[in-house]
């Protein structure tokens, strides 16, 4: 008996790589002009979630975080009425609740290459009101399109289902560093937990917004125009203290990790302005001019915390590009018998 060959139809692929976040405070959380919260934050290199997608009949996922992910292209699959499936193989992921976004990243990364695979004319916007993603902050969305610093509207309070608009997309200086410090031991607040503590918080100062939005306009944003690091570092570490303190309450202090805090307020007491927390944290960063003068801080740390500490470290640039999205069409060879 004879085999031989035959292509029959196109087996469609999709590889995606979604950027990590930081998100570097709220401007505006009174809300009294009609929108509230009102995000900066800035895209990373270097922490992503990467997959892969295949078209296939039923659905199906394997490593990192693959419930969640096989959850995220069910309900998508299901609102469009897509008739087939998806495999979904996850290389890395986005570490979970830790500040950087891993949820909004993971939901655009599958939806996008469903998207792909089934040819669905959805934007990451759509994506991301279909996966009930980006309800208070839009800058993950901006992170996964284009990259860079992003600043985005605040929620509109006529409107709470729909995604803040972007405001504001600027590059990032590729020669500055962030040197990110992750606890070990926990995770940021997230869930029903982060639902009460914003219904539980005092009313922020309207005063309070205001300057927020001064610091935004008039300081961080010149910097970043001009590339001087200074009144971009100031301008966030103010922005970050204002915040922090204001869901102090809620998370047992200025930031929710002792040990990151205590390392931010050492890096502070060298001279670092642009020290913070991403979103509920844990994970804290600081800012540098340069790659050596990360690593002069990284060593600095190490040595006055000891290996015993949760702290770990990681020095990365910021990512002006969004996602990465590549598809690839391979036949499939069915075989027939003659």
């Amino acid at each position: 008996m004879n085999h031989r060959f035959t292509t029959r139809y196109p087996n469609h692929t999709v590889d995606v790589e979604a950027p990590a976040r930081l998100h570097l405070g709220f401007l505006d959380l009174n809300g009294g002009l009609g929108r509230r919260f009102g995000s900066l934050g800035l895209t990373i290199e270097g922490v992503a979630t990467r997959l892969r997608a295949e078209r296939t009949d039923d659905f199906s996922a394997e490593g990192p975080e693959s419930e969640r992910a096989l959850a995220f292209a069910r309900a998508y699959g299901a609102r469009l009425g897509l008739a087939g499936g998806v495999r979904l193989h996850l290389h890395e992921t986005i570490p979970g609740h830790a500040g950087l976004g891993s949820g909004t990243q993971l939901a655009l990364a599958v939806g996008t290459a469903m998207a792909r695979l089934y040819e669905a004319h959805s934007d990451s916007r759509a994506i991301a009101g279909i996966l009930e993603r980006g309800r208070r902050s839009g800058i993950g969305i901006g992170a996964f399109e284009d990259g860079g610093f992003i600043v985005d509207c605040g929620r509109d309070d006529r409107a709470p289902g729909e995604v803040p608009p972007l405001a504001l997309r600027l590059s990032f200086p590729e020669d500055w560093r962030i040197l990110l410090l992750f606890d070990q031991r926990g995770q940021g607040m997230h869930g029903e937990r982060e639902v009460r503590a914003f219904a539980e918080l005092p009313e922020f100062p309207e005063a309070s917004a205001g300057q927020l939005c001064r610091i935004l306009l008039m300081q961080v944003v010149p910097g970043l125009l001009e590339g001087s690091l200074d009144p971009v570092a100031e301008g966030i570490g103010a922005i970050q203290r204002t915040v922090g303190e204001h869901f102090a309450p809620a998370q047992g202090g200025c930031f929710a990790s002792p040990a990151v805090s205590a390392a931010l307020d050492w890096a502070a007491g060298q001279g670092f302005a642009g020290v913070g927390q991403s979103s509920w944290g844990p994970t804290g960063f600081v800012l540098a001019e340069d790659g050596e003068q990360a690593r002069w801080l990284e060593q600095g740390l190490k040595r006055r915390f000891g290996d015993l500490s949760p702290l770990r470290y990681r020095i990365v640039t910021g990512r002006n590009l969004g996602a990465r999205i590549d598809r690839v069409e391979a036949p499939i060879k069915l075989r027939q018998e003659s």
